[in-house]
């Protein structure tokens, strides 16, 4: 690895091409690496996972109505929507928004987390849509997913966007921009100007994900891919882009983020140096935001422990800042504590999702979120009791360089009625790789069977899981086989106004 230095230049320095961050992003995409085993096999893991969840949400508003936004613009040799039979075709870029609002849809897949937040397999829906309509194999495929998970990765290791409130999507348009490039093996110039393009469309606010949470949070990764392909395409005829959009005087860096004075330093591979990213993230046992995962683990811990929670006096959580101030009470939102507040809040509400797994000894991703289970009178009582507060502790190892020393947890302290107190602390979570149960194979296809239990019929979901397996081995005909088809009783419209599609 080598560390890429990313500051503001001015006009008159005419900084070179070749020493922009979007040109060294663009060579590691075209370059010739060699695909490491065990990254390949994580990107199968991560498309089983993908499927389980766009599945899982078939038939949730949001996703119908992206689903049926895409039906608007079919195509013969298009890329397939997921849920639909696979002779079913729409425009790539417009599959890449129906899919990737699926995927996102349920807050259920794979996460990132170092400087900013990320959900790197909201690389994988654009980039298989592509590579449907463009005819490519399983190999192309592969070391798209790896491009894009590669340099996503990396720009959330080294920029931090949150902190002047912009959506962490501003690192998904150039990395599924880098991963297109790889999967249609582009040279280095029309990958360079499509990852600027890229970025330069995809900076957005964080008030997606403050206040009143709208279903904008599931369908913004998927606007950022779709894009992203329509960037790829332009620069594709020849066109360029905003340049340089890191560095340039009147850039990202110099008037969205920390300004002309701020070195930034993003980590990246060497040219044909094997991308294993993808090896750094993990997954989601719970359906809910990714810094909730272990606390949830440890509520279920809890809840053998505490017979009376009506005992309980207080609950206080000692955690990092981000978690603190992005899901716990440091964020001062008033409908993180509101019965009545959305699924997309309530997701983003840890004294919430606390209160109901240490009640449940369980969570689950529709269950867990009913307006009857958000707003039972014992739920409320004891969520109102929960408190979270930055320990400097916790900050520091969540910013710990050491992926194996990363910790995304926290100290619960229960104080009792009666003096008495419970004190727990977990570091990770049970599915984390560092954690009790790391998940492997054997979970991504249960986590598979379970969401998709009912909705798929089993032949269905034998050939999906065959086929995935095999991915190294797939021919451009195979591609369609990574879509999944849902049982026809299963399949509900939902009638809307008139539209413009």
């Amino acid at each position: 690895m080598r560390n890429i230095i990313v500051k503001v230049h001015p006009s008159k320095a005419n900084l070179k091409k070749r020493e922009q961050l979007a040109w060294k992003i663009a060579e590691i995409s075209s370059d010739k690496a060699k695909l490491n085993k065990d990254a390949i096999e994580m990107v199968i893991n991560r498309i089983i996972d993908n499927a389980s969840v766009a599945i899982a949400s078939y038939n949730r508003k949001p996703v119908v109505s992206a689903r049926q936004m895409a039906l608007a613009h079919p195509r013969k040799n298009g890329a397939n929507v997921f849920g639909l039979n696979p002779k079913v075709k729409v425009d790539c870029e417009w599959a890449a928004w129906a899919n990737g609002t699926a995927v996102r849809e349920l807050d259920y897949h794979d996460t990132f987390l170092a400087a900013d937040y990320s959900h790197p397999g909201d690389n994988i829906p654009a980039i298989l849509a592509v590579a449907q309509q463009k005819g490519c194999n399983g190999l192309d495929l592969i070391r798209g997913i790896l491009t894009g998970y590669e340099v996503q990765v990396n720009l959330v290791k080294g920029i931090c966007l949150h902190e002047h409130k912009i959506d962490h999507i501003a690192h998904l348009g150039p990395s599924v921009a880098a991963g297109l490039g790889s999967l249609l093996r582009l040279n280095t110039e029309t990958i360079y100007q499509s990852v600027q393009q890229a970025l330069h469309t995809t900076i957005s606010t964080r008030q997606s994900r403050k206040g009143e949470i709208s279903s904008w949070k599931a369908f913004a990764p998927a606007h950022a891919g779709k894009l992203a392909v329509e960037a790829v395409d332009r620069c594709m005829r020849g066109e360029g882009a905003p340049s340089p959009i890191y560095e340039g005087e009147d850039s990202v860096i110099a008037y969205v983020l920390s300004g002309p004075g701020k070195k930034y330093i993003v980590p990246l591979p060497r040219v044909n140096e094997p991308k294993k990213a993808i090896l750094e993230t993990y997954t989601k046992e719970h359906s809910a935001e990714y810094q909730s995962q272990a606390l949830i683990d440890l509520a279920r811990s809890l809840n053998k422990k505490i017979k009376n929670l009506n005992n309980i006096k207080k609950i206080t959580i000692e955690t990092s800042h981000h978690t603190h101030y992005v899901i716990g009470t440091g964020a001062n939102d008033p409908q993180k504590m509101d019965p009545y507040a959305s699924r997309e809040t309530l997701d983003h509400s840890i004294m919430y999702i606390f209160a109901v797994a240490l009640e449940d000894g369980a969570w689950h991703h529709v269950k867990s979120y009913t307006p009857q289970r958000a707003r039972r009178k014992s739920t409320v009582q004891l969520w109102r009791k929960i408190v979270t507060k930055e320990n400097k502790k916790w900050t520091k190892k969540y910013h710990n360089r050491d992926p194996k020393k990363k910790c995304f947890g926290g100290k619960v302290i229960v104080k009792m009625k009666n003096g008495s107190t419970i004190s727990e602390e977990i570091n990770v979570a049970d599915a984390h790789p560092a954690g009790k149960r790391p998940f492997g194979r054997k979970e991504y296809i249960n986590k598979f069977k379970v969401l998709t239990d009912n909705i798929i019929s089993k032949k269905e979901s034998q050939r999906f899981l065959k086929c995935v397996q095999n991915l190294r081995k797939l021919k451009p005909k195979d591609l369609n086989g990574l879509n999944v088809e849902i049982l026809p009783k299963m399949r509900k419209r939902i009638k809307y106004g008139k539209s413009i599609f």
